[in-house]
């Protein structure tokens, strides 16, 4: 019997995945529980498992689009059996930014990230889109605008001019990788011709180029225009790496992991007047511990000490644990911890649930799990949400200090900088002892400078107590 296989809703917030990857294809054997597809949400790339046994029969939606969730996306059952007729779900194409049906051929993106005529694009400012050249016939080149005053009644904008150009014109300006948008029509109602593109070839001097045929062929197919690469060339000869070399540099779209980061980040940067308080922790004793309990079979983190001691201190200051809007604070009863983890394609924060509840060790055990399947793409959304406080610890990147920017739902954010030893000043006398700066960054809307500094130095003093960690391992 054929099976559909649903987009799962893998968290509250999510309306649309995207697929990266199928990882069975059409006619391979799928047993249940096998990875059929990986998607990426706006917090993970994660993976699909197969709900049943059987065929893979038919794929509705391809690698690289965005899909609603619920909705059917293959299809499971035994060779041979018929499949639905099933229209593909509404898909976005996230790589290539909104799919908008133009007016004509000859469009490119406006700031405002719509597409527009070329000469739309002269009104606005902006400089033809090198080497797109139009498979022919006509297209709409601009919009006159409207002659009306304040003192007039409305009038309608009068009807776009067509940019004509003829086939054999667009062929040979698609040929030759140009841009034919600056090329005045002799044709009748001022339609390009092939000799107009011929004469304006001979004008610019297009003959005297120095390109290879390889070059000349990528410039056509990606729609460069080698005028444009003469003004800035150096007389030498135009390569396929100079060709390339302008490809490297076109925007490319954020993944929308990272899309997701900026917007939120951006936000909470925005609204949440950040302030930042540093101190540097003694942490001698604390590694000298970690390396005796490392020795006896028991190899903590120096991160599962940090968290512990973090526990312990927003237990001592719940101002820091809450939330402000600007106007009203609300109080979070439990201490949800979140652990920046960097991957490719962004930060993921995997949480740690009721963290001031648990013993060091279960600390341990929660953090390496989750540190390990969000690096193997295995995280539940439901996992990465939901944190009050979160940390930044970048220990093993060798950084002296620096300030993270506030998770947005919280209202402060510790960034752990590595242990290093350093010359310090102890009873009197400089002496080699190992320390770490952390820095805390606050919402100042709810968290005052004193407030702040009382948080952080009790974290300081927390990982300074060796005898806090003797009775806690």
């Amino acid at each position: 019997m054929v099976k559909a296989v649903v987009m799962p809703k893998l968290g509250q917030s999510e309306e649309t995945v995207k697929i990266v990857k199928w990882r069975k294809h059409v006619g391979d054997a799928v047993a249940k529980g096998d990875i059929i597809l990986e998607i990426e949400t706006d917090k993970a790339v994660l993976e699909v498992e197969s709900f049943f046994a059987g065929t893979l029969l038919k794929v509705v939606a391809g690698e690289g689009v965005t899909v609603p969730v619920q909705t059917t996306v293959a299809f499971i059952g035994d060779p041979g059996e018929s499949v639905p007729d099933v229209a593909p779900p509404a898909i976005h194409h996230a790589t290539h930014g909104p799919r908008l049906e133009a007016k004509g051929p000859l469009t490119r993106p406006s700031p405002d990230g719509h597409p527009l005529p070329l000469e739309r694009e002269k009104q606005k400012g902006l400089a033809p889109l090198p080497g797109v050249v139009p498979p022919g016939g006509d297209r709409v080149r601009g919009f006159v605008p409207s002659q009306s005053t304040p003192e007039q009644s409305f009038q309608p904008p009068a009807a776009p001019e067509v940019f004509r150009i003829s086939p054999r014109a667009a062929k040979l300006a698609k040929e030759s990788a140009i841009d034919p948008a600056p090329i005045d029509g002799t044709g009748p109602g001022g339609r390009i011709v092939e000799r107009d593109v011929r004469d304006y070839l001979e004008t610019q001097g297009y003959n005297r180029l120095r390109i290879t045929p390889t070059a000349k062929k990528l410039a056509a197919r990606e729609g460069i225009d080698l005028l444009s690469l003469v003004k800035n060339a150096d007389g030498n000869q135009i390569t396929v790496a100079d060709i390339e070399r302008i490809l490297s540099e076109r925007p490319k779209p954020l993944t929308h992991i990272r899309q997701i980061i900026a917007r939120r980040l951006t936000e909470s940067y925005t609204h949440a007047p950040h302030f930042f308080v540093t101190v540097s922790a003694d942490i001698t004793e604390l590694e000298a511990l970690r390396a005796q309990l490392k020795a006896q079979g028991t190899a903590y983190t120096l991160s599962d000490f940090i968290v512990k001691a973090v526990a312990m201190a927003l237990e001592e200051f719940p101002v820091v644990n809450s939330t402000s809007d600007g106007v009203t604070v609300r109080a979070h009863s439990s201490i949800d911890l979140g652990l920046a983890v960097a991957l490719e394609q962004g930060l993921v924060v995997p949480v740690i649930r009721r963290a001031h509840e648990l013993a060091l060790a279960e600390i341990h055990t929660r953090a390496q799990d989750l540190t390990v399947r969000a690096r193997s793409g295995r995280l539940l959304p439901d996992e990465m949400t939901g944190s009050t406080f979160t940390i930044s610890n970048m220990g093993m990147l060798d950084v002296e200090n620096f300030t993270a920017i506030i998770n947005p739902g919280e209202s402060a954010i510790l960034a752990v900088a590595s242990g290093a030893k350093r010359a310090v000043v102890k009873n009197d006398q400089v002496v080699v002892r190992t320390t770490l700066k952390m820095t805390l960054s606050s919402d100042h809307r709810l968290i005052d400078g004193a407030l702040a500094a009382r948080f952080l130095n009790t974290i300081r003093k927390h990982l300074e107590e060796t005898s806090l960690w003797q009775r806690l391992t």
